[in-house]
């Protein structure tokens, strides 16, 4: 491991952005809408990429530079010295941020969307006759 952590500067960069449904292509966004997912984090890039046995590290200090305010990158090594892949299904960076954008969507601390409460918000306007008296 210590072999690895010295190389970490050769490792390919990910960052959040380019798996980001909520994101256009000029924004940064690497992959087609369809397959790509909505705001990822890192932490959870990274769950995918154990999941997935590839090395990951989680660089949380860097920011993406078209987007300063995103914070976080996680840099994987898809390939080993020899050049064959760590995951023989993920050969290349473009089927790696589409295998981890799948199961980002799938990951377990992602929380499902709420259904917007419609009944508290009619019930919440005013009931007056809508004129004011002078």
């Amino acid at each position: 491991m210590d072999g690895e952590i010295k190389n970490i500067k050769k490792w390919n960069i990910v960052y959040p952005v380019y798996i980001n449904s909520k994101k256009t292509i000029a924004e940064g966004r690497r992959i087609c809408v369809t397959k790509a997912c909505e705001n990822p984090t890192c932490t959870e890039i990274s769950d995918c990429c154990n999941f997935l046995k590839i090395p990951c590290a989680i660089e949380l200090d860097k920011a993406y530079p078209r987007d300063f305010m995103q914070r976080g990158r996680v840099r994987v090594l898809l390939k080993r010295e020899d050049g064959t892949p760590y995951n023989p299904v993920i050969s290349s960076r473009k089927q790696f941020m589409i295998q981890v954008a799948e199961l980002v969507r799938r990951h377990p601390n992602r929380t499902k969307k709420q259904e917007p409460a419609s009944s508290s918000a009619a019930g919440s306007s005013k009931s007056g006759k809508g004129k004011k008296k002078r």
